[in-house]
This record gives C-alpha cells, structure tokens and sequence, in this order.
C-alpha cells in the first residue's frame, strides 16, 4: 500500500494514477480521510488515500513486465509473419480454382456481316451444299410453298399468293404477291435481303437448289437498272480485257456478279471492299488477279 494526500480527493487521485502509470479503475483506494476546508482555515484537513494494485491487476503488471524483460528474435519474428503471408496466399488460391469458369457467350454477327456473307459469291461458291435432289420436283415444290406459307399465316402482311416454281434445273423461282408485298422489300432492300438469305439457307440446305426471289417486281426492276449501267462496262472490259465497276448497293451487287460471270467465263470476278467498306465487283485476268 502507498500513501498519498492532496488538498482534495481529485489531485490526490491524478497523483496516485501517475505514480502507478495505469487508470484509477485499475487500483484498490482507501480513504484514510477526507478533506475539509475548516473554518476561516482553521481545521483545514487534506485528503489521504492508501492506494495498490487490485489483485487481478497485479498479474497483468507482473506479465508485462516479465514480457519486458524478455528478449525477441528478430529472426522469428520475421519467420512468423512470412509463414502467415503464405498461408493467406494457400487459402487465396484454393479459392480461386474453385470458382467455376466464366461460360463465354458467342457473339452474334451483325447483319449486314450476314447480308456480306450471303452476296459473296467468291466464297460461298464452295460452301453451297452439295445434295443430290433425289425428290420428285413436285413434291419439292409442295413441301417449299407449304413451309412458305406456314412461315406467313400468322404475320400482318396481306400475301394474296405466294408461286414457287423451277427457273432452272438448278434454281427454285419464288415470288409474292399481294396488297402488302411492297412492304417485304423495306427500306434499302433489307427485308428482301433478310427474306432472301433465309429462304436460301433453308432451301440450299435442304434440296441443294439455288433461289431467285421477286418480290413485288424489285429484283425484275434491279436487273433492269444494273444490266443498263452494266452494257457499256462490258465493251470496256473486251477492249482492255479488265475493270472495276462503282461501289453498289445491296442485291445490284450481286446481280453485277451474276451478269460479268455469265459475259466473261474465263475471267476472274469477285466482288471486293473498299476502305470506305463499299462493295465493288472486279474484272481482270487470272495472272494478274488483285488481292
């Protein structure tokens, strides 16, 4: 026990809480007497505490400062904390192989990559299927105009009459008719090129033919139109024996093709891109064919 006194329990206090360099809570006070200011300062008394550690105080001072007193290694210290990084680094990682891997969703071309695809003729020369038809043309034409017409009941269109018939021995002709079948070709020609592109594939796919679509007289009006810009093209490429028509749109593109083939067998003609993106059809010689 140790003693203090002060002229008040306060001061006295702070004193005893320095001296033991802990809070006041931490330690057994008794007060021997309590202060008293007396009367005009006679019988003026201070205040006495004694004062000690509580007993479960004690301990925690006796192991602090054996704790003091202990020397550490800086070497095990540093082999702790090294140890510990790479547990945290163990459990990380098993954390990761478990986590399930991310399913790639497969992106989806845009259309008009599609619609580029479907006039190329250079490249889907090969990929055109090579079924041998083996049913009736007119069981063909049955099942056609049937799935045709399943694939328009339930749509707004007014389609008065759909005719599928042979153009030729390897190409199916189709044709719409009707108040509404303006209304298939759209804005540039995307409907007829999207109509066209899917009735192709199903059609190719599965009786192997080729397919000539007229809707509302649109493809008779751009062959038309192409095969009069196309005639004095024509007598250029006999003349000089190559050319390269203006960027064109849409199914002239192929229309273009289609005609220059057809005029100059023995030639190489493909359509090709510009930087711009635009689509063009190229004449020229097989030796000197442009990559």
């Amino acid at each position: 026990m140790k003693k203090f006194e002060s002229d008040c329990l306060e001061k006295v206090y702070e004193l005893a809480s320095a001296e033991f360099n802990c809070s006041i809570t931490e330690l057994e006070i008794e007060v021997i007497q309590q202060p008293s200011k007396g009367f005009l300062g006679f019988g003026k008394k201070n205040a006495i505490i004694e004062v000690c550690y509580k007993d479960n105080c004690k301990k925690y001072v006796q192991e602090t400062k054996s704790f003091k007193n202990k020397d550490v290694r800086i070497e095990e210290v540093s082999d702790r904390i090294e140890y510990s990084n790479k547990s945290e680094e163990e459990k990380f990682s098993r954390k990761e192989e478990k986590k399930e891997p991310l399913i790639k969703v497969p992106k989806v071309e845009s259309k008009d990559k599609i619609f580029d695809n479907f006039y190329n003729e250079e490249a889907s020369q090969n990929e055109v299927s090579k079924i041998v038809i083996k049913k009736d043309k007119e069981k063909i034409l049955e099942e056609v105009k049937a799935g045709i017409n399943l694939l328009f009941q339930d749509t707004c269109y007014k389609i008065d009459q759909i005719n599928v018939d042979f153009y030729d021995e390897e190409t199916l002709y189709v044709e719409f008719l009707g108040e509404d079948s303006a209304l298939l070709i759209g804005k540039e020609g995307y409907r007829y090129k999207a109509l066209s592109y899917i009735l192709f594939n199903w059609i190719n796919e599965k009786y192997g033919l080729m397919l000539r679509l007229e809707v509302a007289q649109f493809l008779k009006n751009q062959e038309e139109a192409i095969y009069t810009y196309l005639e004095p093209i024509i007598e250029i490429i006999k003349e000089k024996g190559t050319f390269k028509t203006k960027p064109l749109d849409g199914i002239l593109v192929h229309i273009a093709l289609k005609k220059l083939r057809d005029e100059f067998p023995d030639k190489y003609v493909a359509v090709k891109t510009n930087v711009r993106g635009d689509k063009y059809v190229l004449v020229n010689e097989y030796r000197t064919r442009e990559v």
